[in-house]
């Protein structure tokens, strides 16, 4: 009875050993792909003034075809 309780207790280390790994690799590998604040401003800068909202023509055949 020993030895199965000190082999489950072996296993669930190397359980949580991984586990632990896992998580900080897959954080390590988050903050790796954010994006820094030189990325963010110039995706900010391309774009031109007043270039926000814009009802085109299938925008507005949406809209006059949706009213009750």
């Amino acid at each position: 009875m020993a030895k199965t309780n000190a082999l489950s207790q072996h296993s669930r280390r190397h359980f949580l050993l991984a586990l632990g790994a896992g998580t900080a690799s897959t954080a390590a590998a988050l903050v790796a792909m954010k994006p820094t604040t030189a990325q963010k401003t110039s995706a900010t800068e391309q774009r031109p003034e007043g270039a926000g909202y814009t009802a085109s023509a299938h925008i507005n055949n949406y809209y006059r075809t949706a009213k009750i």
